[in-house]
């Protein structure tokens, strides 16, 4: 049965369907201009994207060059004063379709006291491109594997945080290896994710034709994938400007007076990601079906996060994953869309460190008791 804990104070009102037609360019000069006038007399959010640690590079079975970056915390952090150290708790963020590392923005510059691990999956980001017809989440799974290995060697114990489909790669880990879980991986997030695929539909799309767009929507994708079309939609991505971002702020946000400039990082992040990519990881997550792996995971302490607003995973699914791990606590966020990570940070950032806390003391329990 999962615990439940509700989040207040985060704003809550939904921005409306975004405008079709002339509308929606009407709509889209008001949000440029707006959007030029919140930046010019908001204070900025930081610099978002421009936080770096450690470079390494693993190479997958199948030649991909996976990069990875790791901070360290202060090495003050890491004396006991007495005996040998113990092996500090290593934390690795795994990010979500379309996404890169950087999106943990908030996340990394929060939690520098532990150490930390960032990697860019497959096909995103600085890592590098799969052979045609490789994505899947399986495959992801793998990769998680090889960069637990590669970044947390040895006895290190590991908590793995996931968005999106960053929290499906730690179910398809647990499918492949559930040895790790309650021996090495000590500890589980997951946010804006979801055991089963999106073939029920997303919440923004209209009620009535769900079905028909969840079945087209996949491949109306890989049409746009191949030869000249891609290079066409790839132009259309580059031009689209403010109607990606009033896209952005309605799909991934659940407050539309987010700031403009988050907006603006997210929409980047999506619209680096090429279209072939796009296509290939969306038709994989429409297909992924993951609850057998949900027993596994319970046997660690598990924190799932769910914002009432998320119009790409429905919140019903992200209660449902909640209820379906065995005594995993569910943090509900009124307000917040999809992007949790970047739209409430704070309320993130809280739950992974009482969740590295729950590890922690648990660990300690039993060092006592040994």
């Amino acid at each position: 049965m999962a615990t439940w804990r509700r989040i207040t104070g985060v704003a809550g009102l939904a921005a409306g369907a975004v405008a079709a037609g002339a509308g929606a360019v009407m709509a889209a000069e008001r949000i440029a201009i707006g959007r030029t006038q919140v930046l010019r007399t908001t204070a900025s959010p930081g610099r978002l994207g421009e936080l770096r640690g450690q470079p390494l590079t693993v190479l997958t079975d199948d030649g991909v060059p996976l990069h990875v970056e790791i901070d360290e915390p202060p090495a003050a952090a890491k004396r006991t004063g007495r005996g040998t150290p113990p092996q500090p708790l290593t934390v690795i963020f795994c990010h979500g379709y379309t996404l890169n590392q950087d999106c943990w923005h908030f996340q990394r510059a929060a939690l520098g006291r532990h150490r930390l691990v960032f990697w860019d999956q497959r096909d995103h980001g600085r890592s590098g491109r799969s052979a045609a017809g490789a994505a899947s989440v399986d495959r992801l799974g793998a990769d998680l594997d090889l960069i637990i290995k590669a970044a947390a060697p040895g006895d290190m114990p590991v908590v793995l945080v996931g968005h999106s489909m960053g929290g499906m790669t730690i179910m398809a880990l647990a499918r492949q290896h559930p040895e790790l879980f309650g021996t090495k991986v000590t500890g589980v997030a997951l946010m804006s994710t979801a055991a089963s695929g999106l073939s029920a539909g997303s919440p923004w799309m209209p009620r009535p034709i769900r079905p028909v767009l969840t079945r087209a929507l996949p491949l109306v994708l890989s049409g746009a994938a191949t030869g000249y079309r891609a290079m066409l939609v790839e132009r259309g991505r580059r031009v689209a400007g403010d109607l990606s971002f009033l896209s952005t702020r309605f799909i991934g946000f659940g407050d539309p007076r987010v700031h403009p400039a988050v907006v603006d990082f997210l929409e980047q992040m999506i619209r680096s990601t090429p279209i072939e990519v796009v296509a290939a990881f969306g038709e994989a997550l429409y297909a992924v079906d993951m609850r057998d792996t949900l027993g596994v995971l319970g046997r660690v302490p598990v924190v799932t996060l769910t914002g009432d607003k998320d119009r790409l995973v429905s919140p019903s699914l992200g209660q449902e994953l909640a209820e379906a791990i065995p005594s995993a606590e569910l943090v509900w966020v009124p307000g917040a869309g999809h992007a949790l990570i970047l739209e409430a940070p704070e309320v993130v950032n809280e739950a992974i460190t009482s969740l590295i806390a729950r590890v922690e003391a648990g660990a300690a329990a039993r060092e006592r008791s040994a």
